[in-house]
């Protein structure tokens, strides 16, 4: 099977689909790859390790990908690189479907779309779970890129001049990037406090030597597939008040709260930002769904009322080499789900993993409801 690495052309984006590492296996599993010139410089990767891996060199998007029967990219096409890749090729990448606004144009082009985001989180699963591995990645830069503009050491320190207290911070949702962001801020010597409508994620934060508060309430805040679902009206209004008691007296607060399919709830209203001591640092990682504070702006650092708030929509970007190693080796596992022992392409509807992430095939779309999305409207692959 001929196999493409283009670069990537999303404003931005440094990852790269593939590394030496999984190029080497693919080569030895009897694949030729073809990688973009430059297409790993972003991830520190120089075009000579992928041709020491087998892989060889391609001029530019085109000369890789319309020989290509299968295109591994970490972004959805854009609509220019659309031209870029053979009509009936394999798309394997992160395609947020609930925005992208050129999912016709993909099944047009007759492209077999894999979308990783959907990858099911069930065990057998784990190993292609880029939302995990790169969730783990933006909980950890989010505490350093708040400690860049944080004012204030992170620990308690003694010193002859006096003691200086620990940073107290407050992580909003406790999934993977919470939980992640909880130890770094742990390991940098502040105190963490936690919120989630997830009773069951206390016990991970306890762990993690964090306290987890709550609204009390009967109301479960469990979701399909590990993820929180849209709470009650009565809820939100306990939440809120909840979470503006903690951010008040916060000086770090780094916000993950995501609801499939819906734009981020709000969690930090600006008149609890404006409450909040000068110096303070907000982290918003749900800043490309509009963000859990309405203050927020996608991909700008504001300062309001003293408060500074970081809307980076691609944290995992800004680690593009171990981000890259960890998307590159979800991406391989699942790949060898679509390749049969002799090395052809295979796709297995009854697996519930490729059924999952199917997305369009032989011209038709078929997961219609992201069609629907009423977020899809104006959104950006």
């Amino acid at each position: 099977m001929r196999i493409a690495i283009p670069a990537e052309t999303f404003s931005g984006e440094n990852r790269v689909a593939a590394t030496p590492e999984t190029v080497k296996k693919m080569v030895a599993a009897g694949h030729s790859v073809a990688v973009e010139q430059s297409a790993g410089a972003g991830a520190m990767i120089r075009d000579q390790e992928y041709v020491a891996a087998g892989a060889t060199i391609a001029a530019d998007a085109s000369a890789a990908g319309l020989q290509a029967d299968m295109v591994l990219k970490v972004r959805a096409p854009s609509a220019d690189e659309i031209s870029t890749i053979r009509q009936g090729a394999v798309v394997v990448a992160t395609y947020s479907p609930f925005t992208n606004p050129h999912l016709r144009d993909y099944a047009d082009a007759n492209f077999t779309c894999f979308a990783l985001e959907l990858v099911p989180r069930i065990s057998r699963a784990q190993s292609m779970d880029v939302l995990s591995s790169q969730a783990n990645i933006a909980g950890y830069k989010a505490v350093l890129m708040a400690q860049e503009y944080y004012p204030h050491f992170m620990p308690m320190l003694m010193t002859a001049a006096g003691t200086v207290q620990p940073a107290k911070v407050l992580v909003l949702g406790a999934g993977v990037a919470g939980l992640q962001a909880i130890a770094t801020a742990r390991r940098l010597g502040a105190t963490v406090e936690v919120f989630d409508v997830r009773p069951a994620a206390r016990e991970q934060v306890e762990s993690l030597g964090a306290r987890f508060i709550e609204v009390e309430s009967d109301e479960s805040g469990e979701g399909s597939g590990g993820y929180a679902k849209e709470m009650s009206d009565d809820y939100k209004r306990r939440q809120g008040e909840l979470v503006a008691q903690h951010a008040v007296k916060a000086d770090i607060i780094i916000t993950t709260a995501l609801i499939p399919g819906r734009p981020a709830p709000v969690l930090i209203q600006p008149e609890v930002v404006e409450q909040m001591r000068m110096g303070s640092v907000i982290v918003d990682l749900a800043a490309e769904m509009g963000g859990n504070c309405p203050l927020t702006r996608r991909d700008e650092v504001v300062n309001h009322a003293g408060v500074t708030i970081i809307g980076d929509s691609n944290i995992p970007s800004r680690m593009a080499a171990d981000a890259s190693s960890l998307y590159a080796r979800n991406l391989f596992n699942f790949t060898a789900l679509l390749i049969d022992d002799a090395g052809e392409l295979k796709i297995d509807l009854d697996d519930e993993i490729i059924a999952s992430t199917l997305l369009c095939r032989g011209g038709e779309f078929i997961q219609s409801q992201f069609l629907a999305s009423p977020l899809r409207q104006g959104g950006a692959s």
